[in-house]
């Protein structure tokens, strides 16, 4: 059986082709990943009909959640940062309390993870890199420091049409220009913008601990399974797990 050690439910945004990819390169032997896709309408990846794209998706999320209850996950994930930023801390408690209520399963957010991944290494004090709008982009920065950390310094990428499209290698870019002296840790947001090619080699380059939303949900996702297997290549927080 597939998932003898643990099995770990996914939903993903309805345009996005990173998360699966990117979750399927970290999962250790004996645990599978099952996924599906929440609802949206309009142009994927796009900076505009960002907000539009989260409301409805969070609107979707107790008939993913009920597609994925049928396998008996450890834990299920909802794969999108922003969403986190849209619904704001007393919202996201709720829906987390809701559906884990409802479904009798851990239930996580990216950006949920990422703040325990903060807390499991003691971070105060970031870097913080995105691609979003500018618009977007500071009410991250605002929801992260309402939850208590202080944002040193901001990073957004240049000219992106479609999140979708970015590459490892921008996202590198966008963690180098993330750097201030001053941090714990720098911070990439958003699952759609692949990162995890560039962790490893943004704390060789920086010698900062560097994390991604992708990076903090995978290793609360296993935590929470009971999976506590060293993952290197993507960072300190996935290799001392």
């Amino acid at each position: 059986m597939y998932g003898w050690r643990a099995k770990i439910g996914i939903l993903v945004p309805p345009g996005n082709p990173t998360v699966e990819v990117e979750t399927a390169s970290v999962v250790p032997h004996g645990v599978s990943v099952h996924y599906t896709r929440m609802t949206a309408s309009g142009p994927t990846g796009t900076h505009v009909g960002q907000r539009e794209r989260n409301l409805s998706q969070i609107e979707s999320v107790d008939g993913c959640v009920e597609l994925l209850h049928t396998l008996s996950p450890s834990v299920v994930a909802l794969a999108h940062t922003a969403t986190s930023y849209t619904l704001g801390q007393a919202g996201e408690a709720e829906l987390i309390d809701r559906i884990e209520k409802k479904y009798g399963c851990r239930f996580i957010t990216a950006f949920g993870s990422s703040l325990e991944a903060f807390q499991h290494l003691n971070i105060k004090k970031i870097g913080y890199a995105t691609p979003y709008s500018e618009e977007t982009t500071t009410e991250g920065q605002q929801h992260i420091e309402a939850c208590g950390l202080k944002v040193l310094k901001v990073a957004r990428l240049d000219n992106v049409i479609n999140i979708y499209h970015e590459t490892p290698e921008r996202a590198y870019m966008a963690g180098r220009s993330a750097f201030h002296e001053d941090a714990d840790a720098i911070y990439l947001s958003g699952v759609g913008m692949p990162t995890l090619e560039a962790l490893q080699q943004l704390e060789n380059d920086t010698g900062k601990v560097v994390l991604s939303a992708t990076s903090c949900m995978m290793w609360n996702a296993l935590r929470i399974s009971g999976v506590r297997e060293p993952i290197s290549g993507y960072g300190r927080l996935l290799a001392n797990a």
